[in-house]
């Protein structure tokens, strides 16, 4: 069972995760490939990664799921109380955001199902994409998946045939890999580089009092202890922030010359801005929502809203949705599909409006048949109505509801 196997183990890692990462270490640029350092310093301390991250991890954790056979729909099955209520720890929003977190961070989600002693499905769990290991088959499946925590590993098979396993690996496309996925980090590498470097000079600067660094320069030479008082005294009363606004003395042929540029003419804000809109156009986020305010405005902010959802969050989630629902039709051996409910959706509201007006005003569809694409039944029990007036008052009534 999941819960024995994951019970009173230390924190391990396999190998080397398949998605990049920047890390800094003062004023140098490392790359690196390891996952633990992915998450600190490309999710934990870069703000915009984690804007980004939480944008869409949170926005697609809100859908509402439901199932579908044909032109029926579902909202009560086994499959949809399993993906509601995963497991003991966690509800579908917390499931569903940390699946896209690391989908997001990695390239790679892991899911993983625990049957009951009947073998049937019983929860979910989703396993960090640092811990696993994929053994590469020979055809268009892998051989089988390798989790390991510490010195514990559990191997999960999948069948050559048909796909089928106990772990469902949804991936981003990596055009240099048929195994693992691609992060929006590697793509954002260089814009993430320059974000922190900035963010880490801006604090050097105001650390230093909002000085920038220079020369005491003597005119001619200067005894070795002499120097090494002077240094201690220039470090003990104008260095850092506490000491910024103080006058600096100077005696004698002392001359004080400036070697650094200041921030002004390092250009460091528009630098900064630009930075993080390279990041967040590397997860298909508008940078209005992350905090540019640039030509910020209502309508702007508004119709953002509704680019972000059409542009990269449908996209994203007809994937999610499809290997989930492929998943789910293998191991409860079902032809239902799981899918979202577009109508769960505010940010969209837009979308529908317009498609309601454009069936409402079609005069080549009856009465009957308007009601039956907006999901109603027919009026005077299937007897066709050329009046529609009902079906307008109906129309306002849902545009005005959803504007709320």
């Amino acid at each position: 069972m999941f819960s024995n196997f994951f019970k009173n183990y230390v924190y391990g890692k396999v190998g080397d995760s398949k998605s990049a990462l920047v890390s800094y270490r003062t004023a140098q640029c490392f790359l690196s490939t390891d996952y633990n350092d992915l998450s600190e310093i490309g999710y934990k301390k870069n703000v915009i990664v984690y804007r980004c991250v939480q944008l869409i991890a949170r926005a697609l954790a809100s859908v509402e799921w439901n199932l579908r056979d044909g032109d029926q729909t579902f909202y009560d099955h086994e499959i949809l109380n399993l993906i509601n209520k995963p497991n003991a720890k966690q509800y579908k929003t917390t499931f569903m955001e940390e699946a896209i977190s690391y989908l997001l961070l990695s390239g790679n989600c892991y899911a993983m199902v625990e049957r009951d002693e009947d073998d049937k499905p019983k929860s979910l769990y989703l396993l960090r994409p640092d811990r696993m290991a994929i053994i590469p088959g020979d055809g268009e499946f892998p051989l089988a998946y390798q989790y390991q925590m510490a010195d514990k590993k559990r191997l999960f098979e999948v069948n050559q045939k048909t796909g089928e396993c106990d772990i469902l690996h949804i991936k981003l496309f990596n055009p240099l890999d048929d195994w693992y996925g691609m992060s929006p980090i590697e793509a954002a590498m260089g814009s993430i580089n320059q974000h922190n470097a900035i963010a880490q000079q801006n604090t050097s600067f105001l650390q230093n009092g909002g000085r920038p660094s220079g020369a005491l320069m003597y005119k001619s030479s200067i005894d070795p202890q002499k120097r090494g008082e002077l240094k201690d005294n220039l470090r003990n009363l104008y260095e850092g922030g506490r000491n910024a606004g103080k006058i600096l003395l100077l005696e004698g042929n002392f001359e004080w010359k400036e070697m650094g540029l200041s921030p002004k003419d390092l250009d460091f804000i528009s630098g900064k801005e630009l930075a993080a809109k390279e990041i967040a156009l590397a997860f298909g986020v508008p940078s209005i929502l992350i905090g540019s305010m640039t030509s910020a405005t209502f309508a702007n902010y508004k119709e953002a809203r509704y680019n972000f959802w059409e542009e990269t969050l449908i996209p994203l989630l007809n994937i999610v949705a499809g290997e989930f629902s492929n998943w789910f039709q293998m191991i409860f051996k079902t032809d239902l599909k799981l899918w979202y409910d577009l109508d769960s959706i505010p940010a969209l509201t837009k979308k529908r409006e317009i498609e309601w007006r454009k069936i409402n005003n079609a005069d080549f569809l009856t009465q009957d048949e308007k009601r039956e694409a907006f999901g109603y039944g027919p009026m005077n029990d299937g007897k066709e109505s050329n009046d529609s007036e009902s079906l307008s008052k109906s129309l306002t009534d849902q545009t005005a509801s959803l504007q709320r």
